[in-house]
């Protein structure tokens, strides 16, 4: 069973050339979400594809293991960065706050 969504973002993987992941991500990745200067565990739900290869934009929900630390801190247009470790592999926006956030 997929956690609860907890924000809507675009989200936009870098190539291979630039730095980004050289395979496809799935529901369930797992990368950090990064902005204001934390990174934060965050869980994919791809909802219109199955998997999103590098360098592609896609529109995704994402699920905080806890959502109350990003209350009042999160909000439609915050731009933020996908890390794997110190790595950047992606960049997007938030487009909408799901829930009690």
């Amino acid at each position: 069973m997929l956690p609860k969504p907890d924000i809507e973002v675009e989200v936009t993987f870098l190539p291979p050339e630039h730095g980004g992941r050289h395979s496809s991500v799935y529901t369930g990745y797992r990368p950090q979400f990064y902005y204001s200067g934390m990174d934060c565990d965050a869980t994919y739900i791809f909802r219109e594809v199955e998997g999103v290869p590098p360098g592609e934009t896609v529109t995704a929900n994402l699920s905080f293991p806890r959502p109350e630390d990003h209350l009042a801190k999160v909000f439609p247009g915050m731009p933020f960065l996908v890390r794997e470790g110190n790595r950047v592999v992606g960049y997007g926006r938030i487009l909408r706050v799901l829930g009690q956030l």
